[in-house]
């Protein structure tokens, strides 16, 4: 079975983004994305809420063709390309979305469905919705949340949605060189 993985980037006092949903807050490390990049080497498919979807889709598909873009970025962008997006959603349509599978009801049948299929690892990415909702399901087998050396005060909040209590068993951790944390949790049964 392939495994879920959630990539979650957070400040320390937990908010994944501001107010209004801005990313201000945060200041990636220069390898923080080839971090993310040997997570995509072990993973085929992004899965993400609506929101998550449309930031990720707004910019990663042509990101590869900009003029400055970084050897990193065009990495990035060629796995996101070519990589299936799972998005959970009540309100996006699947007019013109290639690769992309839309779960808007059943969602523990429809995740599993795709978990039982061959492939390589799914990356969850942000989206404090569907964690929500995956976590009361208990379907996200491994965790690597990157805590950055900030707190924002307030914001969107991600593990006070985290209503099922778990215990976790850490796989890893890896400094980078700004005071990211990335800690790479597995689920304890």
């Amino acid at each position: 079975m392939r495994k879920l993985i959630l990539i979650v980037h957070t400040s320390i006092d937990g908010f994944v983004a501001g107010v209004k949903g801005e990313f201000d807050g945060f200041n990636p490390s220069p390898e923080n994305l080839d971090f993310i990049n040997s997570l995509t080497d072990e993973a085929d498919a992004a899965l993400v809420g609506r929101i998550s979807y449309q930031m990720l889709d707004s910019y990663w598909p042509t990101a590869r063709d900009n003029a400055n873009a970084s050897r990193s970025e065009i990495k990035y962008s060629n796995w996101y390309n070519d990589a299936e997006k799972i998005v959970l959603s009540r309100s996006l349509s699947k007019n013109n979305l290639s690769k992309t599978t839309i779960i808007s009801e059943n969602i523990e049948d429809g995740i599993l469905e795709i978990k039982n299929r061959n492939g390589k690892n799914i990356l969850m990415f942000g989206s404090p919705t569907v964690f929500e909702a995956l976590n009361k399901l208990n379907l996200i087998d491994e965790y690597w949340i990157i805590n950055y050396p900030a707190f924002f005060g307030n914001g969107i909040s991600f593990f006070t949605r985290a209503a099922t209590p778990k215990k976790f068993k850490l796989l890893s951790e890896r400094k980078f060189s700004n005071g990211e944390i990335a800690v790479h949790y597995k689920v304890e049964n």
